[in-house]
C-alpha cells in the first residue's frame, strides 16, 4: 500500500497550436501574390499576341510617358540655358525649351539646320521654269509648239504638286488603243513620240497611270484594272523603245476607271494615259 503511494506523479503536457493545423495564414498571402502575379505575366503575353506594334508604343507610353504634358519650361537665356521649374530665382514661362511663341534674339533657338532656305527656294524656281517650258513645248502657249494641230486635240496638261501632268486621251473619233486592248494605234506611236522628244528637254523623273472607261455592269469578269495596268505599262516600253532613259521612269500605276474625268464613266474620253514629270526633290 505504501509502495503505491510513493509512485512517481507523471504529468502529460500537451501542447495545442493554433490554425487547426494550417500553420497560420501567411502562405494565403504569398499565395494570392503569385495568382496575382501569374495573371499579369498571361494579360502581358495577351497583349503582346493581341495589338500591334502601334497599339503596343501607346501602351507603353502610357506607363512610361514621353510626350509632354503641358507647355511649362524653366526659363533663361539661349537654347537649354534654362533653370529648374523648381528655383526661386527664375520664373516659369510659356514654350518648350528656347521655342517661345515670339522668341527674342537673346532667348531663340540657334544652330545650322542644314537646309538653306534660299537654296530651296531657288531650287523650287528652277524647277518651275522647267516645268512652264515643257508646258510652253506641248501647248504652244508661247508661239511655238513641238505638236502638231491634229495631235494637240488628244493632250491637256496641268501643272500640280505632284509636278507637270500630259494627259493623252480618246476622241469619239480615234482612240490610243485598240478595243479592249493594250495595242497602241498609230495615233498613240505619234504622241508617243512627241512626248519623248519634248521630255527630253529636262531630266525630271516620269510617272505613267492608266486609266479605262466603265464597262457594262452585266460582264462576269470586269477587265478594267488589268486593262488600265497593261495600257500604262504598253506606254512604259513605248517610252524606252522611243529614246527615254528607263531610270527616269519611277512609277507605273492602273487606275480602272475609278476617276473618270467626263460625267459619263462610259464616255471614251475616260479611256487615258497620264504621264507625270515629277518635281525634283529638295537636295537631289
Amino acid at each position: 500500500m505504501s509502495a503505491r503511494q510513493n509512485a512517481p506523479v507523471i504529468i502529460k503536457r500537451k501542447k495545442i497550436i493554433g490554425g487547426d493545423g494550417h500553420h497560420g495564414g501567411a502562405w494565403k498571402v504569398a499565395y494570392a501574390d503569385f495568382v496575382t502575379a501569374m495573371m499579369a505575366f498571361f494579360m502581358l503575353m495577351w497583349l503582346l499576341n493581341a495589338t500591334t506594334e502601334k497599339q503596343r508604343k501607346g501602351i507603353a507610353d502610357y506607363f512610361s510617358p514621353t510626350i509632354p504634358i503641358n507647355r511649362i519650361s524653366g526659363g533663361g537665356e539661349g537654347s537649354f540655358g534654362g533653370d529648374s521649374v523648381f528655383t526661386e530665382r527664375t520664373l516659369a514661362r510659356n514654350g518648350t525649351g528656347a521655342s517661345n511663341r515670339s522668341p527674342t534674339e537673346a532667348n531663340a533657338a540657334r544652330g545650322i539646320s542644314g537646309v538653306d532656305p534660299q537654296a530651296q527656294e531657288d531650287k523650287a524656281n528652277a524647277d518651275d521654269e522647267a516645268l512652264r517650258k515643257v508646258e510652253e513645248a506641248l501647248t504652244a502657249l508661247a508661239g511655238e509648239s513641238m505638236v502638231s494641230d491634229g495631235l494637240l486635240r488628244h493632250i491637256v496638261t496641268r501643272v500640280t504638286d505632284e509636278g507637270l501632268i500630259v494627259e493623252l486621251f480618246d476622241t469619239a473619233d480615234e482612240t490610243l488603243f485598240a478595243e479592249g486592248e493594250d495595242t497602241p494605234t498609230a495615233l498613240l506611236e505619234e504622241l508617243v513620240a512627241m512626248v519623248v522628244r519634248v521630255f527630253s528637254l529636262v531630266d525630271n523623273d516620269v510617272a505613267i497611270n492608266g486609266y479605262t472607261r466603265s464597262e457594262p455592269v452585266v460582264l462576269i469578269r470586269n477587265p478594267v484594272w488589268d486593262l488600265s495596268s497593261s495600257r500604262a505599262d504598253r506606254v512604259r516600253r513605248m517610252l524606252e523603245e522611243g529614246g527615254l532613259e528607263a531610270g527616269r521612269i519611277q512609277r507605273v500605276s492602273g487606275f480602272a476607271d475609278r476617276k473618270p474625268a467626263a460625267r459619263n464613266p462610259m464616255a471614251p474620253r475616260n479611256n487615258r494615259v497620264e504621264l507625270i514629270l515629277l518635281r525634283d526633290p529638295a537636295g537631289r
